[in-house]
């Protein structure tokens, strides 16, 4: 359908579209804290669960101020592992995400760890948690935010099919819908083309049998 055939059919049935008109950064790569190397490299691929996971922060508008969201997720089954909410963009924010992901995942295997350069994941406290935890760290490129695609995929579709739908008049509100939002639908509903039009719980629940 041409564009012009959507915007007569809209006009007609009186929709008009969402529009985005707040920004807010979420990463501060001006630090003086060591940046690791970009293992992954845009290689986009992963054999098996707890192999590769993408982590990244975004942001939420409400009425009482910005949320932010801190979401890891499995590059082989697109399942979010991890994620926690705070009204504060601190490195707490992340390690606690991280810490939901590796306690419900309990990987056996070393995972690779890709974000992008900002100060949160960069800190010495979340670098000695993964290597703690046995996990290699890799970072993208200064301003390219193609080598953290897939995650940033993910809070795409969350902003677009739930965010944007919704005026928030309290964090608390916010929290509980996209919590809902991410448990239920993303993980446990919605479809995925690139997993083979499964669920992400369907599709680990397929490899780990296999396994």
């Amino acid at each position: 359908m041409s564009q012009k055939t959507v915007a007569r059919i809209m006009k007609e049935l009186g929709l008009k579209s969402r529009t985005v008109k707040k920004y807010k950064a979420t990463t501060n790569s001006k630090h003086n804290l060591p940046i690791a190397e970009n293992v992954l490299n845009q290689s986009f691929v992963a054999e098996k669960p707890n192999q590769v996971w993408m982590a990244d922060i975004t942001y939420i508008p409400t009425d009482e101020g910005w949320l932010y969201l801190a979401s890891l997720e499995d590059l082989c089954t697109r399942k979010i592992v991890g994620f926690h909410m705070d009204e504060r963009m601190t490195k707490e924010l992340c390690l606690k995400a991280l810490e939901q992901a590796y306690r419900h995942q309990r990987p056996k295997e070393q995972v690779l760890h890709h974000s992008d350069r900002g100060s949160q994941y960069a800190s010495l406290d979340y670098q000695a948690r993964l290597r703690r935890y046995s996990m290699t760290s890799s970072m993208s490129r200064k301003g390219n935010c193609y080598d953290n695609a897939c995650i940033e995929s993910f809070h795409s579709v969350l902003k677009k099919e739930l965010i944007y739908l919704h005026k928030f008049k309290t964090r608390k509100q916010a929290m509980e819908k996209i919590f809902e939002y991410i448990t239920c639908f993303y993980n446990g509903k919605r479809i995925h083309s690139s997993i083979g039009y499964f669920t992400p719980n369907q599709y680990e629940r397929m490899l780990r049998s296999a396994a």
